[in-house]
């Protein structure tokens, strides 16, 4: 990128994150989503930090937060409350140590990475001394939950409660003592205490300390429908005229800075006399010596994410020594002895760099955005779906637009908002093609589909698709038959459709690149070891358009044999729970085409079985009538594993949530499926309580 061109962006950067940071901070609106307005920050932290002659005063990265409200009295803090750059992974973090660590001296080093310890001579002293020394620890780190809230300040005079205020801008923020005083988690007094090595609290003191007031999931449900997320409530209720709506609000808070200089060495030490003074604090609040420590808590607590019942999005990692973080001091907006350590965000901002089709194994034409590699929900993804033309048109998306890409649980990358904000002009409108861009046939689009197509039955793209999806693990299930050796026969002409597979001679394949006598032999092996195959996975392998394998399941379950069905009458299909006309359309329509009864006559003569006594079955049918829907990943079995074991307790499974569904099952990072279950009122289990029912049934 050259430096006009840093420039420039740049410039739209910070004009679109301060929009959206006034929307955020000062109006409780919001329009895009936390992890998208921290995907554009960071890209504008990273392009200062490459151009530091563009970095100006105006900038959002020099900024602390948004203007007070004018409807409460203004309090000005004896100290800014700042706030925190982000890291978005390991490497971020070490880029942070790395960094710091180039302020301090040697010794100052070893005292953040926890080997001080190591220094001190502890000959000659009594057992209590050595406690002593060995629990005043000042290196390492302490980490503390990033709770999805709002922060605050509090200032107790004489031990009593007499202001509390927003954090506004962080030098100016609003009184809303009345309304804090509503939080039972805020005490109203303070527990009247002595600490070792210090007098300075005395009647006449001051103790000023800071924290975050937040609602807890169970109550933000009552309200989700108004509210955007939990900050926003959480502003919204203290910002209330009346404490009376505050307090139906259920709040709740936790503090984690001690301002007032009472002998504290450490952001450790500051935690434990804030819990002397009766102050909440959070009890999963870790110290950790080095970074490896930081790295396992991220882990760990990422892993219990779901079950802790507020909303937290990260942890916020700090220089435990207070001399050290003193000494390293501010820079724009941050200290630089903290940073805001998150969780991968579900949503990133990008750039599209350009846009493709891709031909399935039906013809279909899917438009697939080639995106600048970024990080979403914890993977780097370089391509996400545009769906149709519609889709295209509905989004207005064009090449070398900034766009927001999401991905959650089980959901494949989507492009879900473009920022039209952020185009240079440069941009450029993307087209359907007219002709397939890999045979050159004409390219349809039948009335009433959102979907264009190829017309030509034997293009070459879509038989390698089909290909691909016989072979699959959910069809024939061919072990070491990949794409790329798929992609391979059918470009030497070796096979033209899937039966020719069950012809090929351990000769016909010594001939191609990367094949020996053993891989050869392997995959002739593999190929004819499975001419026998259950029902539902043949029908599925037929590739069917709209035929799933819930639907192939349906089928075999009505039919039970490939012959009845083949026979099936449109009417008959219609009436099959779960199959709707479309569907039954393309299936009556796929076994009286010419080709396919060829098809299907050739894998008979060569000897394919289908088997349909379903071994392995239960007995027990007790969840016969039940239907479950399955989103986020599964720790003790995989999905597949899942569906099985309610199958065979002659469960149903279906790919979409309605309010026929009985139980959604929810694993870690679940996708919409989850929040359309909340909407609907739907019974959610999670993976345990998914277990038990299975030991009761079982």
């Amino acid at each position: 990128m050259t430096k006009q061109q840093a420039k420039q962006r740049i410039a739209r950067l910070k004009k679109l994150i301060n929009r959206h940071r006034y929307l955020y901070h000062v109006l409780d609106k919001q329009e895009i989503s936390d992890a998208a307005l921290d995907s554009l920050k960071k890209e504008l932290f990273d392009l200062e930090k490459e151009f530091p002659e563009f970095i100006t005063l105006d900038s959002p990265s020099q900024r602390i937060g948004g203007k007070p409200l004018e409807k409460f009295k203004k309090v000005k803090h004896s100290k800014p409350m700042l706030s925190f750059n982000d890291a978005f992974s390991e490497k971020d973090m070490e880029d942070w140590v790395l960094r710091i660590s180039k302020l301090l001296t040697p010794l100052e080093v070893n005292e953040l990475e926890g080997k001080h310890w190591k220094n001190i001579p502890l000959t000659g002293l009594t057992k209590k001394e050595k406690k002593q020394i060995l629990s005043s620890r000042q290196g390492g780190f302490y980490c503390e939950l990033k709770i999805d809230g709002l922060a605050i300040e509090l200032i107790y005079k004489n031990e009593i409660l007499k202001i509390g205020s927003t954090r506004g801008d962080g030098i100016i923020g609003e009184d809303i003592t009345q309304n804090l005083k509503t939080i039972e988690a805020i005490p109203l007094k303070t527990i009247k205490t002595e600490f070792i090595g210090t007098d300075k609290f005395g009647l006449d003191a001051q103790l000023v300390v800071r924290g975050e007031v937040f609602i807890p999931k169970k109550e933000f449900e009552r309200f989700k429908t108004t509210y955007a997320n939990p900050r926003n409530l959480a502003a919204g209720s203290v910002r209330q005229l009346d404490p009376k709506i505050t307090a139906s609000r259920h709040l709740d808070s936790f503090v984690y800075d001690l301002i007032t200089d009472l002998g504290q060495k450490t952001h450790e030490q500051k935690h434990k006399i804030l819990k002397e003074f009766g102050l909440k604090t959070n009890a999963f609040n870790k110290y950790c010596k080095n970074l490896p420590e930081v790295f396992k808590f991220y882990k760990d607590i990422q892993k219990i994410r779901e079950k802790i019942p507020y909303e937290i999005d990260g942890l916020v990692v700090i220089v435990n020594s207070n001399r050290v973080f003193e000494k390293l001091g501010v820079v724009g907006k941050a200290p630089r002895g903290a940073i805001a350590f998150k969780f991968p965000g579900r949503q990133a901002t990008t750039i599209i760099e350009d846009i493709k089709v891709q031909i399935g194994r039906t013809g279909a034409l899917t438009p697939v955005a080639y995106l600048k590699p970024v990080q979403v929900g914890g993977v780097i993804i370089s391509r996400a779906t545009l769906h149709n033309e519609d889709e295209i048109k509905r989004l207005k998306v064009k090449i070398g637009d900034t766009v927001i890409v999401e991905r959650a649980g089980d959901v494949i990358p989507d492009i879900v908002k473009v920022l039209p904000e952020m185009r240079t002009g440069k941009e450029k409108e993307f087209k359907m093609p007219e002709l397939c861009p890999v045979c050159k046939n004409k390219i349809i689009r039948p009335k009433g589909e959102a979907v264009s197509r190829c017309s030509n039955p034997n293009c070459f793209a879509q038989k390698r698709e089909y290909f691909h999806h016989f072979v699959s693990k959910a069809a024939f299930n061919i072990e070491g038959l990949g794409e790329k050796i798929v992609d391979q026969l059918v470009e030497e002409n070796l096979v033209s459709d899937p039966v020719d597979l069950f012809e090929l001679k351990q000769g016909d394949l010594l001939p191609l690149k990367r094949f020996a006598e053993k891989s050869a032999e392997n995959i002739i092996k593999a190929i004819q070891s499975k001419k026998e195959i259950t029902l539902p996975r043949f029908i599925f392998a037929l590739g069917i358009r709209n035929a799933g394998e819930e639907t192939a399941l349906d089928l075999a379950e009505h039919f039970g044999k490939l012959e009845k069905l083949q026979k099936a009458g449109l009417e008959e299909l219609e009436n099959i729970e779960d199959i709707g006309p479309i569907v039954a359309k393309s299936i009556y329509t796929w076994f009286r085409e010419k080709r396919n009864i060829e098809f299907l006559k050739k894998l008979k003569k060569l000897g394919i079985r289908i088997n349909w006594d379903r071994p392995g079955l239960s007995q027990n049918k007790r969840l016969r009538g039940k239907r479950f829907v399955l989103t986020g990943g599964l720790e003790t079995m995989t999905r597949d594993e899942a569906k099985n074991k309610i199958r065979e307790l002659g469960g149903d499974i279906s790919e979409s949530v309605s309010k026929q569904t009985d139980y959604v099952i929810v694993g870690s990072e679940p996708g919409s499926k989850y929040d359309k279950a909340k909407k609907l009122g739907v019974k959610i289990i999670n993976e345990k309580e998914f277990l038990n029912i299975l030991k009761l049934i079982g």
